[in-house]
């Protein structure tokens, strides 16, 4: 009797595969293909993964100060992206403004509406994090924050900037290189660890 019992429920799984196998054309997967050599290979994209090597660091103070960046790159990375966003919005603008007139007025008032939202939360950067976000300006715009001052507010305004940023250590003209540079190719390394999760 116990084995008719489960004779019977085998019986049944065993018919309900068949009747899902018969059924066939519901759950088929449909994928683009291209056929290569007589073969019909399916071409599926896949995302991409990128994998990071394990962080290796010579100290504990190496790891804190690693981490320390991590954490600076990571508050002012948003900015950085918003930057390049509303750097893309202002010279589409600009190049439909048809006067030098309308260009600086157009200057004007995206200077006034992004410092009434960002200026309390910019002043509460660190000196490293002020100096990280010029970078990363750079890299987001393809622009030194020297030049972008220059193309929306002119030269001698952005040679004041400059003047003043220079006495407090930062210098508008320098660029994102992270190829040559350590400091840059940390903040990349970061950047793209962020980017894909990993941090």
């Amino acid at each position: 009797m116990k084995y008719s019992g489960i004779f019977l429920l085998f019986c049944a799984i065993i018919c309900t595969l068949g009747l899902h196998a018969q059924r066939g054309g519901d759950d088929r997967i449909v994928l683009p293909a291209r056929i290569i050599d007589g073969d019909t290979v399916a071409m599926v994209d896949l995302p991409v993964v990128v994998i990071f090597p394990p962080l290796e660091f010579e100290s504990n103070r190496e790891r804190r100060r690693f981490y320390r960046m991590v954490r600076h790159v990571k508050k002012v990375y948003p900015y950085a992206r918003l930057a390049g966003i509303e750097f893309q919005k202002v010279e589409r603008r600009l190049d439909s403004a048809s006067s030098h007139r309308e260009r600086r007025e157009i200057a004007r008032e995206v200077e006034e509406k992004l410092e009434k939202r960002y200026k309390d939360d910019l002043k509460r950067l660190t000196f490293t994090q002020g100096r990280i976000l010029i970078k990363l300006i750079d890299r987001e715009t393809s622009h030194t924050s020297y030049a972008l001052l220059q193309d929306m507010r002119g030269r001698l305004s952005a040679s004041f900037w400059q003047s003043l940023g220079r006495l407090f250590g930062y210098n508008l003209r320098e660029g994102y290189d992270p190829d040559n540079n350590d400091f840059d190719h940390q903040i990349e390394t970061i950047v793209r660890m962020i980017e894909a999760g990993a941090i």
